[in-house]
């Protein structure tokens, strides 16, 4: 262990642990670190010549997290190291020694991820860990997506909206962005499948890339009924327990709508990860402009909401 300066130790007498120090605490014993540093290290470069060196993998992987759980910017994430104890203490920075990464290398390290599709990556290896720590996907799968707001202004350099966000409506609400679309486990909770699309993309187009085959039982809203084809090749044993779709000429029965409300009750169990993602972790408008950058930001988000819904019966592990 390395002593700590006095700048990071400082002189307070009264100390209280906050819950930002506790989750971030926890985070550091459930996520896997090893794993996830061998899955960026091919691409991550290595110390050459008597030049200034890289920072080390894991610390600028830590960075890339909070800037996903807190929702920081690049400059966001520099100021905030230097604002927050729990947060240097996270990433294992001393003041007192060294000065925490800048902007410069933190916006690398994020282009990096983006270019290498590693939030992809990362999506698959968290999903590994948890099935080896026994979260195995169960024969069922709720399927649902999400609007994350894009800017609709034209008050930019280019004078226009960003070409690859489209709008949609939604009810008689018009959004302009892109479209989270997941695969939860009926049982767990945990996202098992990932797709990322333009707004105007209709739910029932991304089904069969929700499902990973031996399913037994599908649920979903009414967006994905009449997909029986889709079923049938996607997951050929599945069950349709997508909800019925009533219309102006032949309008659901009591015993459609009773149905409907029986299969609500599995189907709501998506809206967990949703809450995260939306509430917990603030990711509500996109970040980046263009549809890539922002679907590996959407990866990685859903590697974590995974990690974060598991944390406790992974902290209660046993050697953990």
């Amino acid at each position: 262990m390395r002593q700590q300066s006095l700048s990071a130790t400082g002189f307070e007498k009264y100390q209280k642990q906050t819950r930002r120090a506790r989750f971030l605490s926890d985070m550091d014993r459930v996520v896997p670190w090893d794993e996830l540093a061998a899955v960026i290290e091919p691409y991550y470069p290595a110390p050459t010549g008597p030049g200034r060196r890289p920072v080390g993998l894991e610390r600028m992987l830590r960075i890339y997290f909070l800037q996903h759980w807190f929702n920081l910017s690049d400059p966001g994430v520099e100021e905030a190291l230097y604002d927050s104890n729990a947060m240097r203490d996270f990433v294992g920075i001393d003041l007192g020694r060294e000065p925490a990464p800048d902007e410069t290398t933190v916006c690398k390290f994020r282009h990096m991820m983006e270019k290498n599709d590693l939030g992809a990556e990362l999506f698959r290896a968290v999903g590994q860990y948890l099935e080896e720590n026994g979260l195995k996907v169960s024969r069922g799968t709720i399927v649902d997506a999400t609007i994350i707001n894009a800017p609709s202004s034209t008050k930019n350099k280019k004078k226009e909206r960003d070409p690859e966000m489209h709008q949609t409506r939604k009810g008689n609400q018009w959004y302009f962005g892109m479209k989270a679309h997941i695969g939860v486990d009926s049982k767990t909770k945990m996202i098992h499948s990932v797709a990322a699309t333009a707004a105007n993309t209709h739910d029932s187009q991304l089904l069969g890339d929700l499902l990973h085959g031996e399913e037994t039982r599908v649920w979903g809203d009414s967006a994905y009924a009449g997909q029986k084809a889709t079923l049938k090749e996607a997951a050929p044993r599945a069950q349709d327990f997508t909800q019925k779709k009533g219309s102006r000429h032949r309008p659901l029965s009591e015993v459609d709508r009773g149905r409907n409300r029986t299969k609500s009750k599995v189907r709501a169990k998506v809206e967990h990860p949703f809450h995260i993602m939306k509430r917990v972790f603030q990711l509500t408008k996109v970040r980046y402009r263009g549809l890539t950058k922002n679907a590996n930001h959407v990866f990685a988000s859903c590697a974590l909401i995974n990690l974060f819904m598991a944390r406790r019966r992974l902290l209660a592990l046993p050697g953990d």
